[in-house]
């Protein structure tokens, strides 16, 4: 899973509105994250906090965001977001309540 930030400091994922994780937080809309910094067995941290998922239409100015901030321009934004509509993309918020603990190696 890619993650990013938004400018109000949340987690954000981007992910299918039909994905047991989007669905699971329709019922409950609280996450538990476990972040590495470079490597699986490297430095690790765990945030938790109430999840906001925003769909389509609402969700595209924030998917193409989100897809900037981690991968720079994209070469086609009509088929980028015809293709996020195809997907049924989400966005999914994370306002981080609780962080730790943090562990090295």
């Amino acid at each position: 899973m890619t993650v990013a930030t938004d400018d109000s400091g949340r987690i954000v994922v981007s992910s299918r509105a039909t994905a047991m994780k989007t669905l699971n937080l329709t019922r409950r809309p609280w996450a538990w994250m476990c972040a590495f910094e470079d490597r699986f067995f490297g430095k690790w941290f765990q945030a938790e906090g109430p999840v906001e998922i925003v769909s389509l239409p609402e969700a595209m100015d924030g998917l193409v965001d989100y897809y900037r901030s981690v991968s720079g321009e994209h070469p086609d934004w009509d088929e980028y977001r015809k293709a996020m509509r195809e997907e049924q993309r989400v966005l999914l918020k994370m306002t981080v309540e609780r962080v730790g603990p943090t562990k090295s190696g």
